[in-house]
């Protein structure tokens, strides 16, 4: 026959793991997940190309991230700004996030988080003679949502490819 005993000691050292225990599925349930690095092609034999979404800290890493889809911009950005990803999107905005996941971007993960939003001016849009701009935007150094744009009212919006 085996008798254990407990002192009060013991019950608060059981119950801080408990709710450490708590504390930490907790968060790994509700950390957002991200989408893979880069969009590849399902055939490893097909040449399509891959773009690469990460590893975006600065403006001119977002100018290169640009230069992938074949956008050439001015060195600096016109804007550099930190922006709220709304926690309700409206009409404007959930026909925006349509858009980005077209591109296999969804900005609804990023829900009332603080991002920081590059805007370049394009200078190779071909057949449009307006000022064209090109947005980033990006969490954690990583590129999740933008486009490419027309400064006119009238104009037009689309994703990064071209």
């Amino acid at each position: 026959m085996f008798i254990y005993s407990f002192r009060a000691d013991t019950i608060k050292l059981v119950g801080v793991i408990c709710v450490a225990l708590t504390v930490l599925i907790t968060l790994i349930a509700f950390v957002p997940t991200y989408a893979i690095s880069s969009q590849t092609a399902a055939n490893p034999n097909d040449t399509s190309v891959s773009y690469h979404y990460d590893k975006v800290k600065t403006a001119k890493d977002a100018a290169e991230f640009l230069s992938q889809f074949g956008w050439e911009v001015t060195a600096e950005p016109i804007e550099s700004k930190t922006v709220t990803i709304p926690a309700e999107f409206d009409k404007v905005f959930a026909a925006y996030n349509e858009m980005q996941k077209a591109q296999g971007l969804n900005l609804s993960k990023y829900k009332n988080k603080e991002v920081t939003r590059y805007t370049f001016t394009v200078t190779n849009y071909e057949g449009y003679d307006g000022t064209v701009y090109a947005n980033v935007l990006v969490y954690r150094n990583r590129v999740i949502g933008g486009d490419i744009c027309s400064a006119d009212v009238s104009g037009f919006v689309h994703g990064f490819e071209k």
